[in-house]
């Protein structure tokens, strides 16, 4: 363990494989954050942090059956030519109800009908073990990207392990601050949730063998992101002048 320490690329390891995990866990953090506003605000940063810690147990169960997350990989059958394991069958599983949760989500915002509140959709109020369920799902799916990317890196299960737990360490400390951020503009809710459409669509075709390299999406969400950054700085822009006129 003192030679492991004294070594400095495991520091390197260490360093590299957090960050990494903190970019996987992006996602995960808008997803909870968006399930979460339908909550009363009171019970949000419960329901987050319950989120959280879901993520960082499962990702430490997983990391903990490694020879497990290494059998997934094996293909169990073929469709059409193509092998399917087990972890694409999670990866499709999973990019379905990304799909299906961020369309609806995109679509009754779009209609006006805030199913938040259980009024005029017709459908019940969310609850907290819902809300928190829906997370823990999901979770799986963030969770086992995340443990193949960390095995594929690094070797010592302890790196992967202490990577896991200071990414969900700075995630936890910046969700509060993500999640104020969301609900304050109504336009990077839908940004968010249009990112999760392109999240679930990149699952689905990782699921058939259709690799999207990540570099690709994450460019596409900071872009977006930097151009709606502009468009709200100059709509405050333009308000504040408008009420010193």
């Amino acid at each position: 363990m003192v030679e492991m320490l004294s070594n400095p690329q495991t520091w390197i390891s260490l360093v590299t494989l957090t960050i990494l995990e903190i970019v996987l866990g992006i996602d995960n953090i808008v997803f909870i954050t968006l399930l979460t506003g339908k909550l009363p605000e009171a019970r949000q940063p419960a329901a987050r942090k319950a989120g959280l810690a879901a993520a960082l147990v499962t990702r430490l169960l997983l990391l903990g059956t490694l020879s497990f997350v290494v059998k997934l990989t094996a293909p169990l059958f073929t469709v059409l030519g193509k092998a399917i394991s087990g972890r694409d069958l999670v990866l499709l599983a999973g990019g379905l109800f990304l799909i299906y949760k961020s369309t609806t989500e995109i679509h009754e915002r779009v209609t006006g009908d805030d199913h938040a509140s259980g009024s005029g959709s017709g459908r019940p109020a969310a609850t907290f073990a819902s809300v928190v369920t829906q997370i823990m799902l999901l979770d799986i799916i963030f969770s086992l990207d995340s443990v193949v990317t960390a095995v594929g890196m690094v070797d010592q299960l302890v790196i992967m392990a202490a990577a896991v737990v200071l990414a969900v360490i700075i995630m936890l400390a910046a969700s509060g601050m993500v999640a104020r951020f969301v609900n304050r503009y109504p336009t990077i809710k839908m940004l968010a949730l249009s990112f999760l459409l392109l999240v679930g669509t990149a699952l689905v075709a990782e699921g058939l063998d259709l690799h999207i390299p990540k570099g690709y999406i994450y460019f596409a969400m900071f872009f977006s992101m930097g151009v709606e950054m502009l468009n709200i700085r100059a709509t405050e822009k333009r308000g504040a002048q408008g009420k010193q006129a």
